[in-house]
């Protein structure tokens, strides 16, 4: 909790390469997203009904909808226009980093924290504005597979993780993950219009 009272301007550790490749592998499906399509179509393969079995996860990983889902996304994904890159901003970094401190030690899951806040209080707490988004995966611990999970969205009737990524009003991004007590690795990705999520 001492996070939320450090100045706005204080400087904010480097991304980890992963943070940085989730940021790359964001942008990648933002820009060319009938390319992105294709990543998908080589990941169906490895389904055996709601079962995933793929070179990372020999053991499998059980989906909800199993193929549905990818096929919903790559058939989003040959419709999707361009979006614009998304810049990096070390005041989404540390909303994101608040979340994963908070909750990856007590194994929690969902956008609130313990005591109630969701990501425009994390955000405000440290001086920015309350237009912000927010995506989270547990599990994941590459890039490949935390923008994949966010895009297939399974499970998620809203398929709203899908349509966060691919704002276009949204122009900056900033990702943190680290050690989750049940699921092992969280990655949160915090998005706004600004650097700072004001509008």
């Amino acid at each position: 909790m001492l996070a939320l009272l450090l100045p706005v301007g204080l400087a904010v550790a480097a991304p980890s390469p992963l943070e940085r490749a989730i940021v790359a592998e964001l942008n990648f499906a933002r820009a060319e997203p009938r390319r992105y399509a294709e990543t998908l179509r080589r990941y169906r393969r490895h389904f055996k009904g709601r079962v995933v079995y793929t070179p990372a996860r020999p053991a499998g990983i059980r989906t909800a909808e199993g193929v549905k889902a990818v096929d919903e996304a790559v058939a989003f994904l040959e419709r999707q226009p361009a979006a614009p890159p998304l810049a990096a901003a070390p005041l989404l970094v540390r909303a994101a980093g608040v979340h994963v401190a908070e909750q990856g030690p007590r194994g929690a899951t969902g956008h609130r924290s313990r005591d109630g806040a969701d990501p425009r209080d994390r955000m405000q707490r440290l001086g920015g504005g309350n237009y912000v988004a927010e995506t989270i995966t547990y599990g994941p611990d590459t890039a490949a597979e935390v923008v994949r999970q966010l895009i297939v969205d399974d499970n998620v009737p809203t398929r709203g993780h899908r349509r966060t990524v691919f704002a276009a009003e949204m122009r900056f991004a900033g990702a943190k993950c680290g050690p989750h007590k049940v699921y092992g690795t969280m990655c949160v990705v915090e998005y706004a219009r600004t650097p700072t999520g004001r509008y």
